[in-house]
């Protein structure tokens, strides 16, 4: 193995045993390695911005191409920079509350293209239109989940009756069973992770697997 590799490998076990101590408890060692972690990708993503963004899309075209008018958007952005004075600082919410401005009407844009598909493909039909007898068994048992789930969120009146009570109750036991299983598929990504950690131990490290 050469010198790099190996100190790479003892590297990365360090850090890997460092970031697992905390299952034992919380201890100096550990914090020391997330602290060390949060910097390198802070770092990192000062480097990616500079180099994707800041260098390609803005200094590049300003000194080189003479795109003269590309130092407006940085003077603007520098106006982030009066909230450290209290005379100026007005200038810096102006830019706060433009950008949330911006920001809101790209998110309702973003959540309307995303929603308004899963509304309409909702409406699923029950018959015809050359359906098997499974797609209708299917298409069923999604709409009854889509009622029940909309009546135990119904809260326009109190659902005292058995006809809202009954449905609301097997839509709770539905979002259970749909919350259990969203927890197991992350519990298992977090298992894959451990188990690659594992391999790269007993592995790479102290070379006890073949």
């Amino acid at each position: 193995m050469k010198h790099a590799e190996l100190i790479a490998t003892w590297t990365g076990a360090v850090c890997t045993l460092a970031i697992l101590s905390v299952l034992y408890r919380e201890n100096r060692f550990y914090r020391f390695f997330e602290h060390v972690f949060i910097g390198l990708a802070a770092g990192y993503g000062l480097f990616v911005a500079w180099r994707d963004m800041l260098w390609g899309e803005w200094w590049k075209p300003l000194a080189h191409e003479g795109k003269w008018y590309l130092i407006i958007p940085a003077l603007v952005a520098l106006l982030y920079y009066t909230v450290y004075s209290k005379k100026h600082a007005w200038m810096s919410r102006v830019l706060i509350v433009t950008l949330f401005g911006l920001g809101a009407g790209m998110a309702f844009q973003g959540f309307a293209a995303q929603a308004g598909p899963q509304i309409s493909s909702s409406f699923k039909p029950l018959w015809g239109n050359g359906l098997t007898p499974m797609q209708i068994l299917n298409n069923l048992v999604f709409m009854i989940t889509l009622v029940c789930v909309l009546t135990y969120f119904f809260f326009a009146f109190k659902q005292d009756r058995a006809l809202v009570r009954q449905p609301a109750k097997v839509g709770r036991w539905l979002l259970m069973i749909a919350f259990g299983a969203t927890f197991g598929s992350t519990v298992m990504a977090r298992f894959s992770l451990f188990i690659d950690r594992m391999q790269f131990l007993l592995g790479e490290w102290l070379h006890l697997l073949k």
